[in-house]
């Protein structure tokens, strides 16, 4: 079992993994073969509190996969869920700002294609209190640059069934 998360492309040391009780021992890696994965790369990301099998360590990390890519963003105090967490499907979204005129642009009047919807693959607390968290979330390659150009990003949880983004 995983003691804490680990990117992709990490080398696994004896302090990632601890033992745990299974029913099953099947498709997952047991204290006895502990030996055979240490030192190598996480080949995708690994959350804490998971079974680690087999398959998702090697000598190269598989991350993102093709057609994907990451991309973080500073998300400002109330520009997302505070319980936002790895995992969490997201539209992302431009954030308040200037429009033409002067006038603030609203999320209803934000263009439909500058919306970009993704899975958070990582949240890192603020430096310092009130500032920003970097939030990275995994994209489709082909939005990536529209999405690394979002001014002020705001993040929306996506539900689990329904429209992929508002």
């Amino acid at each position: 079992m995983l003691s804490h998360d680990v990117s992709a492309g990490q080398v696994l040391k004896p302090s990632d993994l601890r033992g745990a009780e299974v029913a099953a021992e099947t498709g997952v890696v047991t204290l006895a073969d502990r030996d055979t994965v240490l030192g190598h790369r996480a080949r995708v990301p690994l959350v804490a509190g998971t079974l680690l099998a087999s398959g998702q360590v090697g000598t190269r990390a598989d991350f993102p996969p093709a057609g994907s890519s990451q991309v973080s963003f500073a998300v400002e105090p109330g520009g997302a869920p505070p319980d936002l967490s790895r995992g969490e499907r997201v539209a992302v979204l431009p954030g308040p700002g200037p429009a033409e005129g002067g006038a603030r642009q609203s999320e209803e009047s934000a263009p439909a294609a500058s919306v970009v919807a993704g899975t958070v693959t990582g949240v890192r607390a603020p430096e310092s209190a009130g500032g920003p968290r970097v939030v990275t979330v995994l994209v489709e390659t082909a939005a990536a640059r529209r999405a690394a150009q979002l001014d002020r990003p705001r993040l929306v949880v996506l539900p689990v069934a329904g429209r992929e983004a508002p």
